[in-house]
């Protein structure tokens, strides 16, 4: 464990570690976090923060420990989050979906040393020969037992510190871990807040999943940094979804394409969104059609974003108030800078497409334990993306598409979110993925896979007509596939490899 040191400087230190402290002393009964079972106010989850700092010390947690949490979303995922920050630790949240081998890989690879959760946690703790803090207990006054010369308060958390250690989905090989550290984190929170002009008056409804960047990060720190609230929902259902809405009155929330598209498709009754300021959507572009149907619908602007969990979540949004261009994810966020380039490293101009790359304070320190990765995606401060795009005349950034998913027909470059953005403007599509399916002669041929808007049908026949009048010949899919539903992630972003994967 690192104590403090007379010599540290103020501005070394992480300050939005220290948020829970900070928030007790300035308004200790003041709503800080809830969720369906309990709501804290700001001196309660302090007491918290601090009660399960001192089990974590107890426990042999320290400076450059790791600590993991894997719950479903709930107050105590954030309480931990803070604690292991208390101390010095670094957070890695594991998504509980996972099966028991995914999470002893995630928990081994980054040498976890103590695991809060639930009694499955404690199975897989003791397996891998962890610690583990029962996540019912955390509110227990009565739990720690002996520990009162283990006092948080003599720790420090250094802005160099690693904050979280967050694993990407893995759709390239085994998941990797991203470092971010407090420099990064402080540097992301502060640009949300900022560029969304977060007050104490506001309320974040969390939607998304806590073992993602975007909801620490954008649902949860930005609005506490800014002396609002945080409202944990349940497990996104668009049937149930406005009840949360009504009953908890955020000022916003964060959600992806697919889950706009239910909400639109599928709310049969009227709404009230009065309390809604804006929402936001990440993860994937979101049709344009789409955000027009559902900002037409339910009265509320949609702010769409982009971003990587290599760049802290995010690094462009359009904005709040202020011109929003329906088909781009925005300008970049305050301190980045987002350029296009080509093939041979050269920056192109507006209008052109290229590779998007960033820099700033955002970035990653790297991939945990993986040098050799990481020098591919880092270069000279700049994060390669993998995403192809281009800047218009505003600075705005347009999503062409992964540079991975790009279809090679004859020699023709195609781009699959350029069809399943026709595919989206037909009005019984909900969902809609494109990929490349192997042909004998022309190397590579699209493939589009569509799910139907609740009580609609669709007729491929019918929707390659449709590809027709927007699309070039050689860009109208090979054949389309209608499906129920389309496979996704926990995050609930459409995924395409299952549809790469040619059934018997």
């Amino acid at each position: 464990m690192r104590s403090v040191e007379p010599s540290a400087a103020v501005e070394d230190l992480a300050t939005i570690a220290a948020l829970p402290v900070r928030r007790a002393a300035q308004d200790p009964d003041g709503v800080c976090v809830s969720d369906a079972a309990r709501t804290l106010s700001n001196a309660a989850f302090a007491a918290d923060v601090d009660r399960l700092a001192r089990t974590l010390l107890h426990a042999g947690v320290g400076s450059g420990d790791v600590v993991a949490v894997m719950l479903p979303n709930c107050c105590e995922i954030v309480t931990t989050m803070f604690a292991a920050w208390r101390i010095g630790a670094t957070l890695t949240p594991v998504n509980p979906a996972l099966t028991d081998p995914e999470v002893a890989y995630q928990l081994e690879d980054c040498s976890a040393r103590a695991l809060v959760g639930d009694t499955r946690s404690r199975d897989l703790a003791r397996e891998g020969g962890l610690a583990w803090v029962d996540a019912e207990r955390i509110h227990a006054t009565g739990y720690v037992d002996a520990t009162d010369e283990l006092e948080p308060a003599d720790e420090v958390t250094l802005m160099s510190d690693f904050a979280f250690v967050i694993y990407t989905s893995g759709t390239t090989g085994r998941p990797k871990g991203c470092l971010l550290d407090h420099h990064n984190v402080d540097a992301m929170v502060r640009s949300i807040s900022e560029h969304m002009h977060l007050t104490a008056q506001d309320r974040s409804l969390l939607v998304l999943p806590l073992f993602h960047c975007n909801g620490l990060v954008v649902g949860t720190l930005s609005v506490l940094l800014a002396g609002g609230s945080v409202s944990i929902g349940p497990r996104f259902d668009p049937e149930t979804f406005w009840d949360a809405v009504e009953q908890t009155r955020p000022t916003f929330f964060s959600a992806v394409p697919t889950m706009y598209a239910l909400l639109e498709g599928r709310t049969t009754r009227p709404v009230d969104t009065s309390s809604l300021r804006f929402v936001v959507c990440g993860a994937a572009p979101m049709p344009a059609e789409l955000i027009e149907r559902f900002e037409r619908r339910f009265g509320v602007p949609v702010v769409e974003g982009y971003g990587l969990s290599e760049g802290t979540v995010a690094s462009t949004v359009n904005p709040v108030d202020g011109p929003r261009k329906a088909g781009t994810v925005g300008p970049a966020l305050p301190g980045q800078v987002v350029e296009i380039e080509g093939p041979d490293g050269r920056r192109l101009p507006p209008g052109q497409r290229g590779e998007v790359v960033i820099q700033g304070p955002n970035v990653m320190r790297g991939y945990l334990g993986r040098p050799e990765e990481t020098a591919l995606v880092v270069k000279d401060g700049w994060l390669h993306t993998g995403d192809v795009g281009y800047l218009d005349e505003d600075g705005y950034l347009v999503l062409v598409d992964r540079l991975k998913d790009m279809i090679i027909r004859g020699g023709e470059n195609i781009y699959p979110q350029e069809i399943e953005h026709v595919l989206y403007a037909h009005p019984d599509v909900l969902e809609a993925a494109v990929v490349g399916q192997p042909d004998a002669v022309l190397g590579e041929v699209p493939v589009a896979y569509v799910a139907p808007r609740p009580g609609s049908t669709l007729d491929p026949t019918e929707l390659r007509e449709h590809c027709r009048g927007s699309l070039a010949r050689y860009k109208i899919p090979h054949s389309i596939h209608v499906r129920p539903s389309l496979p996704k992630n926990a995050v609930g972003k459409l995924i395409k490899a299952p549809l790469r994967t040619p059934r018997n």
